[in-house]
């Protein structure tokens, strides 16, 4: 039998002929402080200018001296398409600064800047998780309230002792113009020559918290009410809200130019007090799909290839993939032409395609959504939807599975190895139970990432394809019975060591856990859907028809003759090692691990590990080439033997 060593060190070197390109990114805190600097400018300018007059001197001399920061700041990121544009607009910001400027015009300037620079230098923009704004009040009460005031107003006990008077939170007109990003950069880094010092000793959840909580002192407790009720009720809302990082960077000044200052302010006065409600919609919504495209589209408009490729990925496995599931028990058809349609989109932003073919993608995607969200509506549901979703997903992914598993066993009892088969036996079983442990973590803990279940796929896939490659050609060159019989006497004492009974044990785990971990994700998203006693019916009878083919392949094969079993074997693993090296390419190009490079009017069947890329059908020719070269030496080195 081949050793798990040489399987493992084929594998990676067949990985490690998918390059992974790198780009320079900017320092994080430089970008973070050029930000924080325009978003101060933009908000405070006009405490310090109204009508063409100083108010404030010294609040005067602070802009201007910020704003050459930000010009001499930004000449020394690294370059990018957008850094000249970047600092041409620095330069205007500048002048209208030194001509005493209107408030209005500065602040769109200033925004505009900041909306730029992240485009071109994305940083981290929002928690990693909802805000706990419990732990937000505690920290905002030790830590703030002294000069802030316990609510937000700017009068705290330590107020009248500062030369710089603290923010008001409560002043509304300011408020508006804030999003949580921005106070979050205030608390990172303090303000220079303010009293404000910053709070980076805390960690990122706590001052997180205390930007959300710090944000909502404007906003009254009978907006959030009116909020709650218009978020519930209008879903074009949460299309524009679609996960935190869209809300941490949103002011109400912005949000009210689509949907008016009214509703605004109750959208914002809600979400700030609830961020949750925003993270409960996040995983698996079609609104996250279109919102990274669009976001994806605008960041290759500006020149900033790399973020347009992270967007689009984000798109395909934080806001399509994981509806993957529901979507191919209702629609597979529809499912595989969005998938081939995302994969062609990341290619086209890979290929450096011109942008409007890229925009026509994008329109594209948006009309197959449309008939995703129809078809994954709550009335397109059924029971016989959910009883054949729930059979064919079961039946198609056990399926490989079995075949590797049933193969081995007629295998050990051709053999006469019965002591051995406890270890094929301990895999697939334990492999059951590692599932019963995904689906908990998948449904009740922290859940399963797109990235994770496409890497898990992907390198599971490829590394079975390797080892029953491997033992694919072993068998074919045992197909002669008096091979077998020399085989038997010889080496089978060696073969079937301590060490490959583990190495059987750790086949089985593997390419039954591969599909395991696919169908619990399945069966997850199946199980929030409804219908719980309609999908265990499905799956019991795609575990039933399993167990008859089972039955079936073991009983035939006790009665065939040697040869004819290794014969029919061999071509089994042959077949399951070109399908599995097609859906490992396939599943690491959806986590973003290999590139794609379509192949137009190429066909798709899933089931076979056929896609219409070619380094997934490049994989399926290696490994067919690979076959039929082992098989031929094979039949050489018996014709000689035979001379």
């Amino acid at each position: 039998m081949p050793s798990i060593q040489r399987a493992i060190a084929i594998l990676a070197a067949l990985l490690c002929l998918a390059g992974v390109s790198g780009v320079a990114h900017a320092d994080t805190a430089d970008v973070q402080t050029v930000w924080r600097l325009l978003d101060y400018m933009a908000v405070d300018y006009g405490g310090a200018v109204s009508g063409g007059r100083i108010k404030s001197a010294s609040e005067y001399a602070e802009m201007t001296e910020f704003a050459a920061s930000v010009s001499a700041r930004l000449t020394v990121l690294p370059p990018t398409p957008a850094r000249g544009q970047l600092i041409t607009g620095a330069t205007l910001l500048q002048g209208v600064i030194a001509a005493r400027g209107e408030p209005k015009e500065v602040a769109r300037i200033a925004h505009g800047l900041a909306a730029d620079l992240l485009k071109a230098y994305p940083v981290p923009l929002a928690p990693s998780k909802a805000p706990d704004l419990v732990r937000g009040g505690s920290l905002f009460a030790q830590n703030c309230a002294s000069c802030h005031g316990m609510t937000g107003d700017g009068h705290g006990p330590d107020a009248v002792k500062l030369s710089t008077p603290p923010i008001a939170f409560r002043e509304m007109a300011r408020a508006r113009q804030r999003s949580p990003f921005a106070l979050y950069q205030v608390i990172d880094q303090g303000i220079d020559g303010t009293a404000m010092q910053s709070f980076a000793n805390l960690p990122s959840d706590d001052r997180w918290a205390l930007a959300f909580y710090a944000g909502r002192f404007a906003f009254s407790d009978a907006a959030a009410k009116e909020g709650e009720r218009l978020w519930k009720a209008d879903p074009s809302l949460r299309q524009r809200i679609p996960d935190l990082t869209a809300l941490a960077g949103l002011t109400p000044e912005t949000l009210a130019k689509s949907i008016g200052t009214g509703q605004a302010d109750a959208i914002i006065a809600y979400l700030r007090r609830h961020p949750e409600a925003v993270v409960q919609q996040a995983p698996g919504s079609l609104d996250v799909a279109r919102a990274k495209l669009g976001q994806s589209l605008a960041a290759y408009r500006a020149g900033n290839r790399h973020a347009a490729q992270e967007l689009a990925l984000s798109a395909y496995l934080d806001g399509f993939e994981p509806l993957e599931p529901i979507l191919t028990a209702r629609d597979a058809t529809l499912m595989g032409h969005i998938e081939g349609a995302m994969g062609e989109f990341r290619a086209s932003l890979q290929q450096d395609r011109p942008a409007d073919e890229v925009a026509t993608r994008v329109q594209v995607l948006d009309g197959l959504f449309d008939d995703a969200d129809a078809a994954l509506s709550p009335d397109a549901a059924s029971s016989a939807s959910t009883f054949l979703g729930a059979f064919t997903i079961l039946l198609r992914e056990g399926l490989e599975a079995l075949l590797i598993v049933v193969a081995m066993i007629a295998f050990l009892r051709k053999a006469e190895r019965p002591e051995v088969l406890t270890y094929v036996h301990g895999g697939w079983i334990s492999a059951l139970a590692a599932g019963g442990v995904t689906w908990a973590i998948a449904t009740y803990a922290i859940g399963i990432s797109g990235a994770s279940r496409e890497l898990t796929e992907g390198f599971g896939s490829l590394f079975a394809a390797v080892v029953l490659l491997s033992v694919g050609i072993w068998m074919h060159g045992k197909a002669q019975a008096d091979q077998w019989q020399r085989y038997i006497r010889e080496k089978m004492s060696r073969a079937l060591s301590r060490q490959s009974a583990w190495f059987l044990f750790g086949l089985a785990f593997i390419v039954v856990y591969r599909e395991v971990f696919e169908t619990i994700l399945f069966y997850a998203a199946l199980w929030t859907q409804g219908n719980g006693g309609t999908m265990l019916a499905g799956a019991a009878s795609a575990v039933l028809l399993l167990g008859l083919i089972a039955w079936a392949m073991l009983r035939y094969s006790r009665d065939l003759p040697i040869a004819k079993f290794f014969a029919y074997s061999a071509w089994l693993m042959a077949i399951l090692t070109i399908v599995l090296a097609g859906k490992g390419v396939s599943a690491l190009q959806e986590a973003g691990i290999i590139d794609i490079a379509p192949l137009g009017g190429g066909i798709r069947v899933s089931m076979l590990g056929i896609f219409p890329t070619l380094q997934s059908m490049g994989a399926q020719l290696l490994m067919l080439i690979a076959v039929l070269g082992g098989f031929l030496f094979n039949r050489r080195r018996a014709a000689a033997a035979v001379g």
